[in-house]
């Protein structure tokens, strides 16, 4: 099992509630703070290269995660990547969440840390809704 804690043992309704839960913790206000954060400390990055499977290598490679927790300075050594409950408490979002971009980083194939990276990025853009203001820039 990877270390998002994903499986194929849900049936059809316990996995329907996970996606609601995920999905809903994606709109959120914190979630969606969570996903402003990442695409900035990820632009931020300069070598845009991800990892897989770790917060942080010992030759400082990082996860989306671990990009996120630097920006944030999170002490990502204190963090148990298998502890998801701790995971969300440390980066202000509902575990469910931080096990759903463990997945997104981990599990997607991806032939290169470069393409993680690219990967990572353009999803984590896709989960932002654009507040009313951003909508009002965009009419014409």
């Amino acid at each position: 099992m990877s270390r998002s804690g994903y499986s194929e043992d849900l049936d059809a309704l316990e996995l329907g509630r996970w996606r609601g839960q995920v999905a809903a913790a994606t709109r959120g206000k914190r979630g969606q703070k969570f996903f402003r954060d990442l695409v900035v400390a990820l632009d931020a990055m300069s070598e845009k290269k991800l990892v897989k499977s770790n917060l942080e290598t010992t030759e400082g490679a990082v996860c989306a995660l671990g990009a996120l927790g630097r920006f944030r300075a999170v002490l990502l050594s204190d963090l148990d990547t298998y502890d998801h409950e701790a995971l969300g408490r440390a980066f202000d979002i509902a575990h469910q969440l931080a096990q759903e971009v463990m997945y997104e980083n981990d599990d997607r194939w991806c032939k290169t840390d470069e393409d993680r990276w690219a990967y990572v990025r353009s999803w984590a853009a896709e989960q932002i809704v654009p507040t009313g203001a951003e909508l009002q820039g965009t009419a014409t």
